[in-house]
């Protein structure tokens, strides 16, 4: 029986992002077993994806594009009738069409991250979007906004919906090749946890790790299903040549972000410290959901915070003590959560650079969010940020050294090499690095004490220097710009405004006379108003300022 339209559009769909660059995986299998004698040399990661996210695609078509629609077809055992060619043909060869991927639930990226070959991928949180988001309304009955919210703009959905969008990420057709052939592990953030920026507040945290549990398919007899939390680890590869991998849960006993408290909890504290001061491993891997070594939101900030370890400082030193005291070489982080790519390191922590590699938006990336247009305004903003820990370099296809597209995250190890060198990388949809730092095991190994020497005040040392201890008018110049920017906008309003008003009152000019009164009141009224906002954003940023010093004792980094 012939196949329908829909039918042959669903086909077509298929194979269209081999017609643009995206190659067919290799279909040869690894092993998926989480742990074992087998040589890791590629593992891929990533964050934030959300299966209710279009994904757009616009694709122009030349004449020999049903031929080749069709051959790629027939490379996957689908054979057409002539008459279905002929109809596959009409559709291909349309001019410009506007496909919508979400219509079929294809993902471009994960054909991008099959044909990496990864050993294993790495969820890093928000692997699905389990809570609700209600949309921007500053008035009306349910406000989410402004200084009358009366409602949360996050709320947890049903365990019955988180289920179902399980179920939706587990089907989803790139993905599901993926699990065929790459084992799958990963720890989750808020979003899977069941509710935007929660902590140990949570109610629905144990149903919830239930589900993130059932997803990744942890057997039913794991210590993960018996645990307060969804910490765990693994260790792949032979003896002097092992992975180990640390995956760290941020969410289950974190106090709230402006008490400084705990991130971690102390069973998961005591766990890691046992997991650091074990057996050596080549390199160790520690997953966070949340950036360790980045800090936006100390030069963010009043405009807007992140999550991050930088905003519990005491946590983050504990950690980097740690790491110092294991006398363990070869560790670097991975991370989610910012809707973005970026590579950070810390140089004065263990005597050798911790690299924290942020791969964050399978779906949900920063310049997915905005129109075309304003992606030079988020780069340049990006690049205009006092980051003291961000890689900068010739290895960054934009000049902020950030990666605001669809991403995933991609590390190559390559054993035969003398010394072994290890390749960390943010890759695009195309499966091209986007961001990329080289180093080698022998530059992960503690050198000298002398890398641990304490900043002088007042010095400045790049990758060592955290960016609260940047001058406040370098930190703070993105707030500067900001309202400088409202300011200026409002000044232009004011001269105008004072403009028709001087003119249509002075007696020696005879523009007045042209202007009716009526426009001359409401003019006059504008400028007093401007003049209020004007005073009252300086109200406001000044205000902000002295609350964010108090509640965080002047401790955001």
């Amino acid at each position: 029986m012939g196949r329908s339209v829909l039918e042959l559009c669903f086909l077509w769909s298929v194979v269209m992002p081999v017609m643009i660059a995206l190659p067919i995986a290799n279909t040869t299998a690894s092993s998926t077993s989480p742990q074992g004698d087998l040589l890791v040399s590629r593992i891929a990661f990533g964050s934030c994806a959300n299966q209710s996210a279009p994904q757009h695609l616009d694709v122009s078509f030349d004449s020999q594009s049903a031929l080749k629609t069709e051959h790629a077809l027939t490379n996957h055992g689908i054979h057409l009738t002539q008459s279905e060619a002929q109809t596959l043909a009409t559709l291909v060869t349309t001019s410009s069409i506007n496909w919508h991927f979400q219509q079929f639930g294809l993902r471009p990226i994960w054909n991008a991250i099959i044909d990496f070959d990864p050993q294993f991928f790495i969820w890093l949180g928000d692997n699905i979007y389990g809570d609700v988001r209600r949309p921007f309304k500053l008035f009306g009955k349910e406000r989410t906004i402004g200084p009358w919210k009366n409602v949360p703009r996050f709320i947890p959905s049903s365990e019955q919906e988180m289920q179902s969008r399980y179920k939706k990420m587990k089907t989803d057709p790139g993905y599901s090749r993926l699990l065929k052939n790459t084992k799958v592990i990963g720890t989750w953030d808020d979003h899977d946890y069941g509710l935007n920026d929660a902590g140990k507040e949570f109610n629905g945290k144990i149903t919830s790790q239930r589900l993130l549990l059932d997803f990744l398919g942890e057997p039913q007899d794991s210590p993960r299903r018996k645990q307060a939390g969804v910490y765990t680890s693994y260790t792949f590869g032979p003896v002097g040549r092992q992975i180990k991998v640390i995956l760290l849960d941020t969410r289950y006993h974190r106090d709230p972000l402006i008490s400084d408290g705990t991130i971690l909890g102390s069973s998961q504290w005591t766990w890691l410290e046992s997991e650091l001061k074990g057996p050596a491993s080549a390199l160790t891997i520690i997953g966070s959901s949340i950036q360790v070594i980045s800090n936006l939101s100390a030069i963010t900030g009043p405009i807007f915070y992140l999550e991050c370890w930088g905003r519990f400082p005491k946590e983050r030193e504990r950690l980097f003590k740690l790491i110092a005291d294991s006398k363990r070489d070869g560790v670097f982080f991975i991370s989610g959560d910012v809707h973005f790519g970026e590579i950070t390191r810390y140089d004065c922590a263990t005597g050798y650079p911790l690299f924290d590699i942020t791969a964050s938006g399978i779906t949900q990336a920063v310049e997915k969010a905005v129109p075309p247009p304003l992606n030079y305004i988020i780069r340049f903003v990006a690049w205009l940020a006092p980051t003291t820990m961000r890689v900068m370099g010739q290895h960054c296809r934009h000049k902020s050294c950030t990666y605001g597209q669809p991403n995933f995250g991609a590390i190559r190890i390559d054993w035969d090499a003398t010394p072994v060198t290890v390749a960390m990388e943010v890759r695009d949809v195309n499966g091209f690095p986007a961001l990329s730092v080289n180093t080698s095991l022998l530059e992960l190994q503690a050198q000298s004490i002398g890398a641990l020497s304490k900043i002088k005040p007042g010095e400045y040392r790049r990758h060592c220097s955290l960016e609260v201890t940047l001058p406040w008018i370098v930190r703070h110049r993105l707030a500067i710009l900001f309202f400088c920017a409202l300011a200026t906008d409002i000044m232009s309003i004011f001269a105008t405004h004072f403009w028709i008003c001087y003119t249509a009152k002075s007696p020696c000019c005879s523009c007045g006379d042209l202007i009716p009164p009526s426009i001359i009141d409401l003019c006059c009224f504008q400028f007093h108003v401007a003049v209020l906002l004007l005073i009252l954003a300086g109200l406001i940023f000044a205000a902000i300022s002295v609350i964010a010093q108090c509640l965080c004792k002047n401790k955001l980094d």
